[in-house]
């Protein structure tokens, strides 16, 4: 048997303890205090060179290979926040933190990689290279990647990463056990823009005394829609939503302004640039049409997740390796969702993929990642951690 599926198996039933552990304690944001002692607790006693932040609460680890060759330098990823939803999953381990959960599975992420880390540490001698364990916080927002990355995480083991891998757990759609991915692009680009129709306030008895915002904050935002469908390809799909619309006090006053909400999802860097230009030239241009003005705020961003192909290859080649040839299913689609681990792979050759842990047989009606019942088999645990070692061994002898 393979030496790191054997330790995998051999690890799994305290990496799922370890898991439910994490679960009981979720946090939000870039500050998890109870989540990094946990975390540093089962690190302890590991051959880990360990790196702490002094302004979030990320680790960075590096094992240190113990072969005599100096092979690349990769990066694994798990991330560590969970997010503000009031858990109705029913379990023995459920949040003991009201309104918080880790309803995206983060918490699977937490122990697969300190699997990976054990497997890792049991095997040194075989490592021909470093590698660097990236747990970071914030991946949910305000995002954990970049300040990570300012901090110097592709250079934290004294020579720069070359590659990078992550994976994802599904809690529906997927059959437990069963690895996914797309080639190229697989989770979308995320800008959050604001914008802000100024106009002037009055009677509601008197619109022609006043200058109304909010028939053209809703002109925009129908204009958005049709702005899709006609100046974007559907070959390279775009996606924009107008989640918040608002506006006045009360139904017979004309307020002075009216903010609109609105959340783009695009799959390439050039959709990315394009989609936020005309929707912000279109706000703008509509506003200046009616006599009023707009102003645009790009309040969040996150570029595409774009696996590089032979990375991607390769990590497909050790899924086969390890659990099977039929361990794999190619998605139709990538996924519009947007995920921070994009900043990493902007620098530095990676792939992400996505391994299925729904708690039922019928992973098409389950609730989705993000529900508040929301469910994660962390039976297959070992899977992820075998993985992330595997990849790790393989290409620091490459």
């Amino acid at each position: 048997m393979n030496r790191t599926l054997e330790l995998a198996r051999q690890y799994n039933d305290d990496l799922r303890a370890l898991r439910r552990d994490f679960h009981r304690i979720p946090e939000i944001g870039l500050h998890l205090p109870l989540t990094k002692a946990r975390l540093l607790e089962a690190l302890a006693g590991l051959p880990i060179e360990i790196h702490e932040s002094d302004t979030i609460d990320s680790v960075v680890g590096v094992i240190r290979g113990g072969a005599r060759s100096h092979g690349p330098v990769v990066l694994l990823r798990g991330d560590m926040d969970a997010l503000p939803v009031f858990e109705l999953y029913e379990s023995d381990y459920a949040s003991t933190h009201p309104g918080v959960m880790h309803a995206c599975g983060h918490d699977l992420h937490i122990a697969g990689l300190i699997g990976a880390a054990r497997i890792l540490c049991e095997q040194r001698d075989q490592l021909a290279g470093d590698v660097v364990l990236m747990f970071q916080p914030g991946e949910e927002g305000p995002g954990g990647a970049e300040p990570m990355l300012a901090e110097g995480l592709l250079d934290v083991a004294g020579r720069r990463v070359e590659a990078a891998y992550a994976l994802h757990v599904s809690a529906a759609e997927v059959p437990p056990g069963t690895w996914t991915g797309n080639r190229g692009a697989t989770m979308a680009a995320a800008e959050d823009v604001l914008i802000r129709v100024e106009g002037a306030g009055g009677h509601g008895s008197q619109p022609w005394d006043a200058v109304d915002p909010v028939p053209v904050a809703c002109e925009i935002a129908l204009a958005v829609q049709t702005l899709v469908t006609r100046r974007f390809s559907p070959f390279d799909p775009v996606v924009a939503t107008v989640g918040r619309v608002a506006a006045g006090t009360k139904s017979n006053i004309i307020p002075d302004f009216a903010e609109l909400d609105i959340t783009l999802r695009t799959l390439s860097q050039e959709n990315r640039v394009a989609l936020r230009d005309k929707v912000i030239q279109l706000a703008e241009g509509i506003a200046s049409a009616h006599g009023l003005t707009a102003s645009t705020r790009v309040a969040e961003s996150y570029p595409p997740t774009i696996n590089d192909l032979a990375e991607y290859d390769f990590a497909l080649q050790v899924i086969g390796d390890l659990f099977g040839p039929d361990a794999y299913a190619e998605r139709p689609n990538p996924e519009m969702g947007a995920e921070d681990f994009s900043f990493v792979m902007e620098q530095v050759p990676g792939a992400y993929l996505f391994l299925g842990c729904c708690p039922t047989d019928d992973p098409a009606t389950a609730p989705d990642n993000h529900s508040p019942r929301a469910g994660f088999d962390d039976a297959h645990l070992w899977q992820a951690s075998a993985w992330l070692a595997e990849v790790a061994l393989r290409r620091c002898s490459a």
